[in-house]
C-alpha cells in the first residue's frame, strides 16, 4: 500500500527545497515518489497551488488530495468563495475519492497556518526515517497517512443496498392498487437507474485502479534498476505488496461487478 504525505515548510520557496528532497530521496532509493504537488496558504488564509501534479494514472491520487485540502482548508476567504462555487463540496468529494479520513485532514489543517506551503506528494516507504529526517533539515513537518481503499469497500455495501430496494419496491409494486402502481414504477426507474449509475463507476474503477497499479509497479521495478543492492530489496518487497493489493481491491470490486449483473438479471 502507499501512503500520503504533506510536508508543511515556512513559505513557498521552501516547500520546492522539500520537493527536491522527496526527488533525491527517490534517486537514492530510500523511498519512491508516485507524485508530487505544491499548495500555498495566504496570509488571508485562501489557498492556492503552486505547483499541480503532472496528469496520468500515478497523479491521481494527489490530484484528488490537493482539490480536497484546497477545497476545504481554504480559511474564511477560501471558504467564502467556495460556498458560492461549490469548491467546499467537491473538496469533500475529492477527499473521499482520494482514501483519506477526517484525522489526517485535521492534522494537516492544524499545520498549514497562513503564510506556510506544503508539498502533497504520494510515496511507499519502508522505513520513516530518512524521510523524516531530511525534512527536519528544512524545517518541515512530516504527516502522514495510509491510502484508503474504504471507496471499493463501499461499492458492493451499495450494490447490495441498490438490490435490496429494487427488490422490495418490486414486490411492493406486485400488491399495489392500480393508482399506486405508476408511482411506484417511477420509483423502481429511479433506484434501476442509480443502480445503473453505481455499475458504471465500478467499471470506471476498476480500470482506473489497474492503471495506477501498472504505472506504480513500472515506476518501482525502474527505481529497482537503479538501485543499490540493499535498496533493490526493499523496493522488491513494494512491488510484491502493491501486486497483492492491487489483487485484492480488484476482488472487492469484480465481487460489486458480480452483484450488478445478478440484479440486471432479476
Amino acid at each position: 500500500m502507499s501512503k500520503y504525505v504533506v510536508v508543511v515548510v515556512p513559505d513557498e520557496n521552501k516547500a520546492y527545497d522539500a520537493r527536491r528532497a522527496l526527488s533525491a530521496l527517490h534517486e537514492e532509493g530510500s523511498i519512491t515518489v508516485y507524485a508530487t504537488a505544491v499548495i500555498a496558504k495566504a496570509k488571508d488564509g485562501g489557498m492556492s497551488v503552486k505547483e499541480a501534479i503532472e496528469p496520468g494514472p500515478l497523479g491521481l491520487g494527489v490530484g484528488a488530495l490537493t482539490g480536497g485540502l484546497v477545497g476545504i482548508l481554504g480559511g474564511p476567504v477560501g471558504m467564502a468563495m467556495g460556498l458560492a462555487t461549490g469548491s467546499v463540496v467537491g473538496g469533500i468529494a475529492d477527499i473521499t475519492n482520494a482514501g483519506v479520513d477526517a484525522d489526517f485532514v485535521e492534522a494537516v489543517a492544524q499545520k498549514l497556518k497562513p503564510g506556510k506551503a506544503a508539498v502533497i506528494a504520494e510515496i511507499a516507504e519502508d522505513w520513516i526515517t530518512p524521510l523524516d529526517m531530511r525534512m527536519e533539515a528544512i524545517g518541515g513537518d512530516v504527516i502522514r497517512t495510509w491510502r484508503s481503499d474504504f471507496e471499493d469497500e463501499q461499492e458492493e455495501k451499495e450494490i447490495r443496498q441498490r438490490r435490496a430496494e429494487i427488490a422490495r419496491l418490486k414486490e411492493e409494486w406486485k400488491q399495489a392498487s392500480a393508482e399506486r402502481k405508476a408511482k411506484l414504477q417511477a420509483r423502481l426507474d429511479e433506484a434501476q437507474a442509480k443502480l445503473d449509475r453505481t455499475a458504471k463507476h465500478v467499471e470506471d474503477r476498476m480500470h482506473q485502479l489497474e492503471e495506477q497499479a501498472k504505472a506504480q509497479i513500472k515506476e518501482l521495478q525502474s527505481q529497482a534498476a537503479r538501485a543499490r543492492a540493499e535498496a533493490k530489496a526493499t523496493i522488491e518487497a513494494q512491488i510484491a505488496a502493491t501486486r497483492a493489493d492491487n489483487e485484492r481491491r480488484m476482488g472487492l470490486l469484480k465481487m460489486a461487478a458480480e452483484l450488478t449483473r445478478e440484479a440486471f438479471a432479476a
